[in-house]
């Protein structure tokens, strides 16, 4: 008997979270976080998770989840259903701190083993958001942050690059206050297209 999409993409994530690449590299240890199914419509990309998410075992259980859902305009029922909204960062386990303060970046293994094999169990994604350089560097190439948010437009209707919504965000904000005014209208509006929401 041939196995259901979802039956095949739930042993790829069992062998995921069951991964041990990273380990040495780990200051607490691999715990691979991701969110996914094979009927997900909205793909979010985001960075890697912090400490609260490591301990949770939920992504964006903390205040930049917060914050990214009321970018979104989603209330946590839509935004943790998976399968209609999916979320796999670019690292899946903690990476830890840099020595200036901030977390570490992804660890650069973790994309290139998992990324294209759950992606591809993954067909009906029609909006991925792009959360943060690292996610954006991956999937566009290297280039500015500030400039593609601002050119979102250009990446429609597959992707939609967006800062990462850590508090450091806010001063970033404020210095850029078209982002409040034109990209989160843009933002709501095709997140809510893309999960069929005034259906």
């Amino acid at each position: 008997m041939t196995d259901t999409p979802e039956e095949t993409l739930a042993r790829l994530v069992a062998e995921v979270r069951a991964c041990r690449v990273c380990a040495p590299h780990l200051p607490l240890g691999p715990r691979p976080i991701l969110h996914v199914s094979a009927t997900a419509r909205v793909l979010i990309a985001s960075q890697a998770p912090g400490t609260k998410v490591h301990e949770k075992g939920i992504s964006f259980w903390d205040a930049s989840g917060d914050r990214l859902r009321n970018w979104l305009g989603l209330d946590k029922a839509v935004f943790y259903d998976s399968s209609r909204l999916a979320i796999m960062p670019m690292g899946l386990c903690y990476p830890g701190r840099l020595p200036q303060g901030g977390d570490c970046p992804p660890r650069p293994e973790c994309a290139p083993i998992w990324r294209d094999r759950v992606l591809a169990l993954m067909p009906d994604i029609r909006l991925t958001l792009l959360i943060g350089t690292y996610a954006q560097a991956h999937v566009l190439g290297a280039g500015p942050m500030t400039g593609r948010v601002r050119e979102f437009r250009s990446y429609l209707p597959r992707y939609f690059p967006l800062p990462h919504p850590s508090w450091r965000t806010e001063v970033w904000e404020r210095r850029n206050p078209w982002f409040t005014t034109e990209v989160l209208p843009a933002l709501k509006a095709e997140v809510a297209c893309a999960l069929d929401m005034s259906t």
